[in-house]
């Protein structure tokens, strides 16, 4: 047999508790034939764990082979019994019958790669930032025990060996473990430290597991200087790499507006995998002073007044100032700002309102008697409002200058009851912007399952008056609760997609740390569960997981089982459908269903028999035949034809359930009456997702978004691992109210390969049903075994002509662009980047 096959590292780890070794590398067959291992210590076989690691290096040197990315790769950790004292290591490869040789350590080179390091750690970077020329240290890396449930813990001290306090930042380093060197639940081993220094002063910056400790020494000069050196060497090489006269007017614009320290670090980071870096992208589309002079002469047709209510609690005096100079600098003149407070006496704060109050009379205050809560403070800044609107302000945030005014424009365009825009995340000082939240138009089911809205929000004055403000109830999520119930007595929604409110993060602020407000989530589940039995939905509301702080899963009641009708075409392949009609009895608590497959010109005996034995032994299962041209919509419109059930279940031969609540859950979202199609998580055979919804515009016509990523991946805003809506979704596996289905006239049959489904997704929506992805229904989808790929001329050709004849069916949503995907991510690029 011929092999390719190279060892990045090796180690051979000793800890008190454990002793292994860790091996990388990758390794294929020539001729592509499947290759296995064995691993013997000792000349003994022992147990091993191999993860596949991610080698895009390996396939871009061997192209000629056409490798399997995620086949090549590996990370091998090999347990060492206590007892045991490894003499020789042997890593052998199997191709069929076949094997070989490829790794192998002998007692003198075990030694040298022996590691009694308990800490698994890298310092990615050490950078200086000057803020009013005081230095500001930034670390960034990730660590982690090999001494499982150790924490890490940092420490800074100063040159007289005094502690300093500092910032840190989780981040989550999937990175690390789609590469195998960390575990799933180390994820979140990176970091973010931040502390400001003094000038010509010295700090150590310790990093330990309670066995091992590091530390290193930082001083501002030095740091500086490594930093220009290295800015330097990478603005010239990259300087000469991309020279061109688009780039220099980009190079000088960015230069005018950041200086050259900015635009050498901008060259030298380039422009990373996920795009644009939300920084520059800020900087880049901030409004400029020509236009805010152009908007402040703007005359509107309609020229609502907008109270702007915020609830004060003994607010931090420059928080307050800067809330309220945001309202000030508006471009949009005819507000009003109504604060409640209830600090229950604060006579400097009071003072800084009266001041305020005298200078601008549309700034209003109320002492209240006492402390109401949240809601009730907030109620009474309302009860101050004299205005058309009411935008909901928090006492320590701000917005942008333009907000009102955008807000204004788009009434001016229809007569919206709720609008609400995008946001990000700032600083204490306000001087750094990060953690966009960009976005959908409004989408039920993400906010049913988090409050996606949140900031700024702005609502008619009389819906507000109709449902009588907040609920005490409900604080911690009263925001919550309240938009729930305004949308419920809404009928347009409007989003305007820029980031127009700062949500400031802080020690007291839930932006900064999710979990310091613990009992909001509570709040929040509750107001979900209260908002369905007010819109008569049977259902119950269950948080998700620890880490997904105010993200929930709603199970739906399915009243009356009803039948659902499982279509699935086939030919031959009887393995891969055995696998899924087998999960469909053995693994699904939802068992009021029938089978429907559609057989399509199979031509192995074997097919046939199964089918014969399937039918004998299941009486809900019937099999229909199929005697023209592949045509996948044509097929199931057929299938349909002969199902008794109300609901439609479509399948691809090579599914199968993961969860046996996977059925279920599709059937409950799509008993909703707002909802005609429900599409699952479907994940590929090593749990990466193939499928978590569908966005149109992409390539030209449309594209899945999050393929790649890890099954327990959050990927943008969450979305992948919560319930919400998209425009299309793959019918790989599709369950879909009958009476929809028969409204659109079912799959459209010039689709006969590609697009059907998502042409057909985009019917639904047009009758005013919604298209619903359903994170708890999970499944592996096996991909397009029985019908192959696009790989010959006349497929090509086909696929392109299913192309042309889609953007001629929807060049509405092609034009405009998906309403459930922010139009701030470019459609030219990939899922979710700023460009």
């Amino acid at each position: 047999m011929k092999l390719k096959y190279y060892f990045d590292a090796k180690t051979y780890r000793i800890l008190a508790s454990e002793k292994l070794f860790v091996v990388c590398g990758w390794c294929f067959s020539l001729d592509k034939r499947k290759v296995t291992y064995t691993v013997k210590i000792n000349g003994s076989e022992v147990d091993f764990e191999k993860k596949k690691v991610s080698r895009k290096d390996v396939q871009l040197k061997y192209t000629k082979y056409d490798l399997e990315d995620a086949g090549v790769g590996f990370r091998f950790k090999i347990p060492v019994a206590m007892t045991v004292n490894p003499e020789r290591l042997q890593i052998i490869a199997h191709v069929g019958k076949e094997k070989q040789e490829i790794f192998s350590l002998n007692h003198k080179q075990i030694e040298n790669i022996i590691d009694e390091k308990t800490l698994n750690f890298s310092m990615d970077s050490i950078s200086v930032e000057r803020k009013q020329d005081i230095p500001v240290f930034r670390l960034r890396g990730w660590a982690c025990s090999y001494n499982r449930g150790h924490k890490i813990l940092f420490k800074i001290t100063d040159g007289q060996n005094n502690l300093v306090s500092f910032t840190n930042r989780p981040l989550n380093r999937d990175d690390l473990y789609r590469a195998g060197l960390v575990s799933k639940e180390e994820r979140y081993c990176g970091f973010q430290i931040e502390f400001t220094g003094a000038e010509n002063q010295e700090y150590t910056f310790f990093m330990s597991d309670g066995t091992m400790k590091v530390k290193k020494r930082l001083n501002a000069a030095e740091i500086e200087k490594k930093e220009s050196f290295l800015a330097k060497q990478g603005y010239v090489k990259n300087v000469i790499y991309n020279l061109n006269v688009k780039n220099i007017k980009k190079g000088v614009t960015y230069l005018q507006k950041n200086g050259i320290r900015k635009l050498i670090e901008r060259i030298k980071k380039g422009k990373n995998a996920n795009g644009l870096p939300y920084e520059e992208w800020y900087e880049s589309n901030k409004i400029t002073k020509e236009e805010l002079k152009k908007q402040r002469t703007k005359k509107f047709e309609k020229e609502p007044k907008i109270s702007i209510i915020v609830p004060t609690y003994n607010t931090p005096i420059s928080f307050f100032e800067e809330m309220v100079s945001s309202v000030q600098g508006q471009t949009y003149s005819n507000w009003e700002l109504c604060l409640g407070d209830g600090s229950e006496g604060n006579p400097q704060l009071e003072a800084v309102m009266e001041k305020y109050h005298q200078n601008d009379p549309r700034i209003k205050y109320k002492i209240l008697d006492k402390n109401m809560g949240i809601s009730g403070n907030t109620n009474g800044a309302l009860e101050l409002a004299t205005g058309d609107y009411i935008g909901l302000l928090d006492h320590d945030d701000v917005l942008e200058p333009h907000a009102l005014y955008e807000v204004v424009k788009a009434l001016n365009e229809d007569d919206y009851d709720i609008i609400y825009t995008d946001e990000d995340k700032v600083s204490g000082d306000l001087s750094e912007h990060s953690d966009p939240n960009f976005k959908p138009d409004y989408s039920p089911d993400l906010f049913c399952s988090h409050n996606y809205i949140t900031h700024f929000f702005v609502v008619k004055k009389s819906i507000m008056d109709q449902i009588g403000g907040f609920n005490s109830e409900y604080d911690g999520a009263q925001d919550y609760d309240l938009m729930f119930r305004c949308i419920e007595n809404s009928k347009k929604i409007k989003h305007i997609a820029k980031i127009l409110y700062n949500w400031r993060m802080h020690a007291a602020s839930v932006a900064g740390d999710p979990s310091s407000k613990m009992y909001a989530y509570e709040a929040g589940r509750k107001a979900i569960e209260d908002h369905y039995k007010r819109v008569g939905i049977p259902a119950t509301v269950e948080h998700t997981e620890e880490a997904l702080w105010g993200m929930y899963h709603t199970v739906y009641e399915t009243p009356g089982n009803p039948l659902v009708s499982v279509v699935i075409p086939n030919k031959d392949h009887i393995e891969d459908l055995d696998v899924c009609i087998k999960s469909l009895y053995n693994n699904n608590v939802y068992q009021n269903f029938e089978i429907i497959v559609i057989e399509n010109n199979s031509t192995d005996d074997e097919t046939f028999e199964y089918y014969k034995k399937l039918e004998e032994e299941h009486e809900n299962v019937k099999v229909v035949y199929w005697k023209d041209e592949f045509n996948y919509a044509a097929i199931n419109n057929y299938g349909v034809s002969f199902a008794k059930g109300d609901y439609l279940l479509f399948l691809n031969n090579d599914t199968e359930i993961i969860n046996d609540t996977a059925v279920r859950e599709l059937l409950g979202c799509c008993m909703r009456e707002d909802v005609g199609v429900v599409g699952a998580k479907l994940l590929y055979e090593d749990d990466t997702v193939q499928h978590a919804g569908i966005v149109i515009g992409f390539g030209g016509f449309a594209g899945h978004v999050f393929t790649g990523i890890g099954k327990d991946d959050y990927g943008f805003m969450v979305r992948p691992r919560i319930n919400c809506n998209y425009s299309a979704v793959t019918a790989a596996c599709m369950m879909v109210d009958r009476k929809s289905f028969e409204e659109v006239h079912g799959f459209t049959e010039e689709f006969k390969v590609g697009l059907n489904d998502v042409d057909f997704c985009l019917k639904v929506r047009k009758t005013g049903k919604l298209v619903v992805y359903n994170a708890f229904s999970l499944w592996h989808h096996y991909e397009s075994k029985s019908r192959g790929y696009e790989d010959t001329k006349e497929k090509i050709e086909r696929f392109e002509g299913e192309v042309r004849l889609f953007q001629e069916r929807w060049p509405e949503i092609l034009k405009k662009g998906d309403p459930y995907y922010n139009k701030n991510f470019p459609i030219e690029y990939g899922p979710f980047r700023l460009g």
